[in-house]
């Protein structure tokens, strides 16, 4: 395959930066976030800014920076220093806001963002042999932990309702994560398929990796859309 994601650009220059921010999964992972928030009955704005500053930065730039470091899945030309750099601004930027709104909201964000700061470089960096880099902990950290935090930004408490869609968001978590498992080894590491598939009647279709990847690859490109339009729907509920 030309490209190692269906967003992926050209690389070189400012398209490598655009193709550093994933940003179908990004909008995808910051509708958890916009989920999370409006689910509290009264909804205020600045609340739901900065959770969503903050998580574009933590995960948006961070946590995918951490990611291009090791092993370069997008082939970006980006110098080792620049995404350190990126890194390092944005998560520590992040950790800020979120010791800011712990001081001027509820202290009970505290242990959330000393969470968030050691998850963002544990599964990124794939820190204590991987251990933290499994689909499991996809799903917490990229799914259940955002939801859950606005929900804590918006409400200062954690209620019935916040903990079951966490467990929506971890789950459409290990959606992505099975859909997305099998495209990234073909477009990243396999360097050609061969063969056919015989149907009941007789009539032969070839193999390609144009063919493997081609149905959960079109889940994913759909299901980032769903998950804003979810977002945006509770969004204007409360707004």
């Amino acid at each position: 395959m030309s490209r190692p994601a269906f967003y992926a650009l050209e690389p070189g220059g400012w398209r490598d930066y655009v193709t550093l921010l994933h940003l179908p999964y990004t909008a995808w992972h910051l509708s958890y976030v916009v989920i999370g928030a409006a689910l509290v009955p009264e909804l205020e704005g600045r609340r739901l800014v900065a959770a969503l500053v903050a998580f574009f930065l933590a995960l948006g730039i961070g946590a995918h920076a951490l990611d291009e470091l090791i092993g370069r899945p997008l082939r970006t030309r980006i110098p080792d220093g620049v995404l350190i750099g990126l890194a390092a601004v944005s998560i520590g930027a992040a950790v800020a806001i979120g010791i800011g709104a712990a001081l001027v909201w509820t202290l009970w964000l505290l242990p959330f963002v000393a969470v968030g700061a050691f998850l963002v470089l544990a599964y990124n960096l794939e820190l204590f042999g991987g251990r933290f880099h499994t689909d499991l902990w996809f799903g917490l950290a990229w799914g259940a932990f955002p939801l859950l935090t606005a929900y804590l930004v918006a409400a200062e408490k954690l209620t019935v309702e916040s903990l079951l869609a966490a467990l929506f968001a971890f789950l459409t978590s290990l959606v992505q994560r099975a859909l997305s498992t099998p495209v990234r080894r073909v477009r990243r590491r396999v360097v050609d398929v061969t063969g056919t598939v015989t149907l009941t009647e007789g009539a032969q279709e070839e193999i390609s990796a144009e063919t493997l990847i081609a149905a959960p690859e079109r889940a994913l490109r759909l299901l980032p859309v769903a998950m804003i339009s979810l977002a945006a729907a509770l969004l204007a509920l409360r707004f």
